[in-house]
């Protein structure tokens, strides 16, 4: 399988809902358009940015299907069909693969401790389910498990498994799951703080919940880096850094304050679902601060 369609900067989709909260249509496609026109090379639908645990079926599987009809064929499509249950993530798992993505994803099982034969057993149902190829999720700060070295080469026996989309925060993880694999295999860096130092001891490709605020910067990354360019990596991951910190000292969620900003780029997805909590209304000074923050870094490397 030719894998280069996995590689480049993937934004983490954003869920797109209504002045009501309920998932639409018109803005999820409005944000495939607006991320497709910045140039990624695809999008990683239905995970934690998605505000998977906080949808029910229909509403996951009417986001894959509005992403699909905007975008299938256009650029690379990976579907997170990670659920609680087993059967809820083969469900979804088989509804993307009808819908033409190209790749599946899922988190391991939330909530309940399970031994590893657990964890084996659900990402193997899932890849039983379809055809398509399977890319494991680590993300042990949001999941409290941590993908040992010994079922990632367990599972790597199964050849739908094409890659690792590894959150966790030691980029010594990103150079171990590398070197466990073939070649032939697409480590994703997860954590945004850590894109040029996961790219640069072995990540092939990115997978992030701020990339669809500022693309730009992260293409400009991926550019820098894949260039050989490391002095303006460095610095632009700086620049990304103060951004990322600059978002997560609000009031709210982090994902509340995207899409804010998100609407001062001309593209509203709606709020945030609670428990998620939206930005205060003291906050929205800060908002337009962080979006003049964006603007001026993308210029400072596009100008």
């Amino acid at each position: 399988m030719n894998l280069e369609k996995f590689k480049g900067i993937f934004p983490a989709f954003y869920a797109c809902y209504d002045d009501d909260g309920e998932v639409s249509e018109a803005r999820t496609k409005d944000l495939c358009n607006y991320l497709h026109n910045k140039g990624v090379q695809g999008l990683y639908v239905g995970g934690s940015s998605g505000e998977c645990i906080y949808q029910n079926l229909e509403e996951r599987k009417a986001t894959l299907k509005y992403v699909a009809e905007a975008l299938q064929g256009k650029i690379t499509l990976i579907a997170h069909v990670g659920a609680p249950s087993t059967r809820d993530s083969i469900t979804l798992a088989k509804y993307a693969a009808e819908l033409g993505y190209d790749a599946l994803s899922a988190i391991p099982p939330i909530y309940f401790k399970l031994p590893e034969s657990s964890i084996y057993n659900y990402w193997s149902e899932i890849m039983d389910s379809t055809d398509l190829p399977f890319i494991i999720y680590n993300i042990p700060q949001t999941t409290g498990y941590q993908l040992s070295l010994s079922l990632f080469q367990r599972l790597l026996k199964n050849k739908k498994v094409i890659g690792v989309k590894n959150s966790s925060m030691p980029v010594l993880d990103i150079e171990r799951f590398k070197a466990a694999a073939s070649e032939d295999f697409i480590v994703f860096n997860g954590p945004d703080e850590q894109y040029v130092a996961g790219r640069l001891i072995g990540a092939d490709s990115g997978i992030g919940g701020t990339y669809g605020v500022m693309p730009e910067l992260f293409l400009l990354a991926d550019r820098f880096v894949s260039s050989g360019n490391f002095e303006q990596a460095r610095r632009i991951q700086r620049d990304i850094n103060d951004i990322i910190i600059a978002l997560c000292s609000l009031n709210g969620s982090m994902y509340s304050c995207l899409k804010e900003v998100l609407k001062l780029r001309g593209v509203n997805i709606g709020s945030v679902r609670p428990p998620l909590e939206a930005v205060s209304e003291d906050d929205f000074e800060r908002v337009q601060e962080i979006a003049a923050q964006i603007d001026k870094a993308i210029s400072n490397y596009q100008g």
